[in-house]
Order: C-alpha cells, then sequence, then structure tokens
C-alpha cells in the first residue's frame, strides 16, 4: 500500500489522465449523425460480450486487482458498468415518457464500496449487463431522430441531457471501462 501512494504521488498529472481515461473523455460531435448513433448503437450491442470475453478466465486474485493506484479493481469496475447502465436504460424510458425529467443521479463511488461490487461474482452483472444491453439496443434502434431529440435534466449540471448524447456517451462509457481492464491485464501480462 505504501509503495502504490509512492507511485501516484511520482506519476505525473498527464499520466494519472491517461490512466483514468485512457481513451480520453468524451467529446461529443456538435451535429450527431445518422452515422454516430448507428456506430454508438454497434459499440453498445457488442460490449457485453466483449466484455465477457475479456474477464471471464480471470481469478478472484486478478479480479481484486486495481486498475490504477486509489482507482477501483477490475471486479468493481464490472459491477459499476452494471448499475451505470442499468441508470442509463432507465433514463432513455424516462425521457421517452415524461417531458424532461429530472433524473435521480447516484454517488458511484459509494456504490462501489458497497459489498456487492467489492465480493459478488463478476457473473451476476455479467448477466445482467447482458440483459439490459439487449432491452437498450432494441429500444435503440427503434428510436425516431424525434426520440433522439428528447432530454432529461440531469440535477448535478441542472442541464438538459439529450438522448443522442446519451447514446454516444454510453458507448463511450463501455469503450472506457473496457480499456480500463485490458490496459491493466496487458501491463500484469494477462493477456
Amino acid at each position: 500500500m505504501v509503495l502504490q501512494f509512492f507511485i501516484f504521488v511520482f506519476m505525473t498529472s498527464q499520466e494519472l489522465e491517461k490512466l483514468k481515461y485512457p481513451i480520453g473523455r468524451f467529446d461529443c460531435p456538435n451535429n450527431i449523425s445518422k452515422q454516430h448513433i448507428e456506430s454508438w448503437i454497434s459499440i453498445l450491442e457488442h460490449f457485453p460480450k466483449r466484455l465477457e470475453n475479456l474477464v471471464m478466465d480471470l481469478k478472484d486474485e486478478q479480479l481484486d486487482t486495481c486498475y490504477r493506484p486509489n482507482g477501483w479493481t477490475i471486479r468493481q469496475v464490472v459491477h459499476h458498468v452494471s448499475d451505470s447502465h442499468h441508470h442509463s436504460y432507465t433514463r432513455f424510458k424516462w425521457a421517452l415518457t415524461e417531458s424532461n425529467p429530472l433524473i435521480k443521479a447516484y454517488f458511484e463511488d459509494r456504490w462501489a464500496e458497497l459489498i456487492d461490487s467489492k465480493a459478488a461474482p463478476i457473473e451476476m452483472s455479467l448477466s445482467h449487463i447482458r440483459a439490459v444491453h439487449f432491452k437498450l439496443v432494441y429500444l435503440l434502434k427503434r428510436l425516431t431522430d424525434e426520440d433522439l431529440d428528447k432530454c432529461f435534466i440531469h440535477p448535478e449540471t441542472n442541464s438538459e441531457v439529450k438522448l443522442s448524447y446519451n447514446v454516444g456517451n454510453y458507448a463511450w462509457h463501455s469503450s472506457h471501462h473496457y480499456t480500463h481492464i485490458e490496459n491493466i491485464m496487458k501491463r500484469k501480462g494477462w493477456l
């Protein structure tokens, strides 16, 4: 733990940023095209199988390895994706059925510290991710341009979030956490 602290202290802010955001932060285009939406939906559609293939052979000690200093373990990342994408699916449904609903935010860092995120088998979250993505992708493929223009209000920023943006954000989120896991596996020689 002391060594991990010193490694963290001596990392440059640029190195830490690269560990936190290995594919960069989400950069949404100003004009979201039909091709953007289709590409993002494809990422969401294939993500559950890609993630499962990446982590399915990891042992408990590997799953309990942090992907960066002071970061979550691989296990926590998998459970976080399940929680986060569940919330996202619900936000889509709210925005499609209510007029600019104020969504409920949650403390993802606190959720990641709960016993299910820290100790539960990842199979439960992998199954949940498969189910949520199956439902989400089915829905997204059938949305009209008018549907994609609908919004929800995020309470942390008090800003409107268009569903078209949210499709891209969660495609990015999938790739973002996939890369966290993939990178630590490469650094450890597990790939």
